[in-house]
This record gives structure tokens, C-alpha cells and sequence, in this order.
């Protein structure tokens, strides 16, 4: 609430949005643990979970885009944390009747993942109704810091209360962290228009709008193919790398979890520098160098060694990546919150999450094959290598207003 311009409604936004990020985070590893410890899930099980959270979750939220659209955002939001707290709070209820199921944890997965695509979408109108336009930088820049912090800290404080308590219990510091976001979003004093009047029933054509628009636009639609093409290959290389460090190259775990948690303050320091490289250089400049620095980091871990040295080059490389992606991602999203309509914010936004949630699921699997028929060294280059290619798709301009 402290950044000047940005207001008291903009802070309860924020405030809801940090303290569900970090409830998400303190429990990231809760279901995967839970299905394996308390279930005793195999591999093939635990791979299901998470591919089915993403995929049918992503799938499941195509109608709510138009659905949120013509809603008014703010009890959308409180609806989704509700929803979000009351899915996960039958876990723990569950656990502790001994009805606990496999099935029930890929059933709350996908709901907890479309409920969430529902809540970005509205959380992006709400923005850019409460920020000033020649604020939105500084403004996704506090969004994009909080997302590294909450990833710093809380897989870390999340492990440790698993050792402690359990992984059920992690679950319910997310779900509360739902709850108490709900309250931060009913503080919010927004005067929301009525929305447009439409027909009752949701025709088809309306669950493309969002896609329609964003390959409609010149610059958008380059920034789409950018962005989920390059978020895909970083993300289709996490469990590779896993694989990698934890077996062939020996690395203990906590040496794991550092050399990825670590880095994270590269993208905490990258977005409180995004406005004013922005301010001083201009938007589009920063964007275009950015981008094409963060396409350039990826190879590099291709070519990790055991000991002290791998671990530091690691270290290394993540850092470039995410101090990279911390300066690209605010600008990004305030370009984007500005190019796009009042009335097509939510569709927009849902589509692109949408798509990025479905390519990540999709070349995870795709180089998981890879890794099973080559190595997960060669399939960790190849990602390297294709990576460098999406800078090409960056828009020649994307001017965003910055206050000085």
C-alpha cells in the first residue's frame, strides 16, 4: 500500500493476491506427498495428478472466461476463494474420517486449477480499474515480486512443516490462505458498471472470444506465441533436471532446493527494477533486450556437473533467468492489461492462461519421451536450443506508458 499512485483498493488487492500465492506455495509439494505417503501412490499415479490438475483443470475453465466476463468481478473473486477454501478443506476432513481417495485429490485439483484461472481473469479487470494506466508497471511489478518471494520461502517453510506436522496439514494453511484472501477482496471499494447484457445461455462462439482477440491483435498475438512456447520449454524442463541433479549427478536434496530457491531473489530484484528501466530506457527497449537475454539462460543447464562447480553454475544460470524474467514480466502484463479492452479483460486473460497451463502439460510430456529415449541431459539441450528461437516472436513494438 505503499507505493505512491497506487491507493488503498489496489493494496487489498494485492494483499489477497500475496497471501493465496504464498499459501500455494507453502503447500506446493502437498498432493504429490500426500498421494504418496498416505496413498501410496506410484510414479505413474503421482504423474496423473499433476497432469490431470493442469490439463482438465485448464479444459474446464474454457466457459468460465465469457462466464466471468459478464459478471461483476469482485464477488467472482470472493466466489473462486470459496470455492478454492471449501475444495481443499475436504481433504484434511477426509484424511482425518479415513475417506481419503486418489480420486478426491484429482478432483480438487482440477477444481482448485479452474477456480484459479477464473479468479486471474477477474483479478486483472479489477486491476486495471483501480490502477492508473501510467501505473500498471509498478503495479504488476508488485504482483511479480510477490510471486518470487512466495516462491523463495514457502516451498522451504512448507517442507519443514511436512517433516513437522505432515503434508495434510499444509493443505489446510493453503486453504485458509483462500479464506483470508476472500476477506482482503471484500475490503475492496470498487464501483463496478453493470455488466453487458447478454443471453442467458453461452453460445460457442463465445468461448473463443478471448483466443479471437488475442490472434486479432498484431503485437498480442506475437506476445502469446512468445510466452507460452517459452514458458513451456523452461517448465517441460523442471522434472528432467530433477532427474538429473538428484540421480545421475548426486546432488543431495537440499542442494536441489537451493540451487532453484536461491535464484528466486533474481526475480524479486528484477521486478522492483522493471519500471524504472522502463522509465529511463522506454518500455519497449527493456522488453525486447529482456526477452531475449531470458531465451539465452536455458542451454546453460545442459551442461551441469557434479560437486561445488555444477552446483554454482546452477545457481548461476537460474539467477540470469529469473532476474530476466522479473524485468520482462511486469511489463508484459501491464502492455497486455492495456492493449486489451474493459469488456474483454477476463476473456482474454482466461484464454491465455488457459493455453500457457495446457503447452506447459503438453511438452512435459513431450520431453519426458524425449529424456526416456535419449537422456535427460540431451532433452534439457534440446529445450536449450528451441528456446533461443522464441525471441524472433517478440512484437517490433509494445509502447506502455510509464510515470516518471
Amino acid at each position: 500500500m505503499s507505493e505512491r499512485g497506487l491507493g488503498r483498493q489496489f493494496g487489498w488487492l494485492w494483499t489477497s493476491y500475496a497471501v493465496s500465492t504464498v499459501g500455494t506455495w507453502f503447500a506446493f509439494d502437498a498432493f504429490p506427498l500426500i498421494a504418496i505417503l498416505v496413498l501410496h501412490s506410484g510414479p505413474g499415479q503421482v504423474s496423473l495428478l499433476a497432469a490431470a490438475g493442469l490439463a482438465v483443470g485448464a479444459v474446464v475453465a474454457v466457459p468460465l472466461g465469457p462466464w466471468v466476463e459478464f459478471r461483476r468481478k469482485v464477488p467472482v473473486m470472493i466466489g473462486m476463494d470459496l470455492v478454492r477454501f471449501v475444495a481443499l478443506a475436504t481433504i484434511p476432513l477426509a484424511y482425518w474420517l479415513g475417506w481419503l481417495s486418489f480420486l478426491q485429490l484429482v478432483v480438487v485439483s482440477v477444481v482448485v486449477g479452474a477456480a484459479d484461472n477464473a479468479f486471474t481473469a477477474a483479478t486483472g479487470a479489477v486491476m486495471k480499474a483501480v490502477v492508473p494506466r501510467s501505473r500498471l508497471v509498478v503495479a504488476t511489478g508488485r504482483f511479480e515480486s510477490t510471486t518470487w518471494t512466495a516462491t523463495m520461502i514457502g516451498p522451504p517453510l512448507g517442507g519443514l512443516s511436512i517433516g513437522i506436522f505432515g503434508p495434510v496439514v499444509t493443505v489446510v494453511v493453503d486453504a485458509v490462505s483462500y479464506l483470508l484472501s476472500a476477506l482482503s477482496v471484500r475490503a475492496i471499494r470498487l464501483r463496478e458498471s453493470p455488466p453487458v447484457r447478454r443471453a442467458e445461455r453461452l453460445r460457442a462462439g463465445e468461448l473463443l472470444d478471448g483466443w479471437r482477440y488475442i490472434l486479432q491483435h498484431s503485437s498480442l498475438r506475437l506476445l502469446f506465441f512468445n510466452g507460452v512456447l517459452t514458458s513451456g520449454l523452461i517448465m517441460a524442463t523442471a522434472p528432467l533436471l530433477a532427474v538429473l541433479m538428484l540421480g545421475e549427478l548426486g546432488f543431495a536434496p537440499w542442494q536441489y532446493a537451493l540451487a532453484f530457491g536461491l535464484p528466486c531473489i533474481g526475480g524479486l530484484i528484477g521486478s522492483r527494477l522493471s519500471a524504472p528501466l522502463a522509465a529511463r530506457f522506454g518500455s519497449h527497449r527493456v522488453l525486447m533486450v529482456t526477452g531475449w537475454l531470458r531465451a539465452c539462460w536455458l542451454l546453460g543447464l545442459a551442461f551441469v556437473q557434479p560437486g561445488v562447480a555444477g552446483l554454482l553454475t546452477v545457481i548461476l544460470v537460474e539467477l540470469g533467468l529469473i532476474t530476466c524474467m522479473g524485468i520482462f514480466m511486469p511489463l508484459f502484463a501491464a502492455y497486455r492489461l492495456t492493449e486489451t479492452p474493459d469488456d474483454r479483460v477476463a476473456r482474454t486473460l482466461s484464454a491465455w492462461s488457459i493455453s500457457s497451463k495446457a503447452v506447459i502439460a503438453l511438452m512435459t510430456a513431450l520431453w519426458g519421451v524425449l529424456a526416456a529415449a535419449t537422456t535427460p541431459r540431451i532433452a534439457v539441450a534440446a529445450a536449450g536450443v528451441l528456446i533461443l528461437a522464441t525471441p524472433l516472436l517478440l512484437p517490433r513494438r509494445t509502447q506502455i506508458t510509464i510515470a516518471r
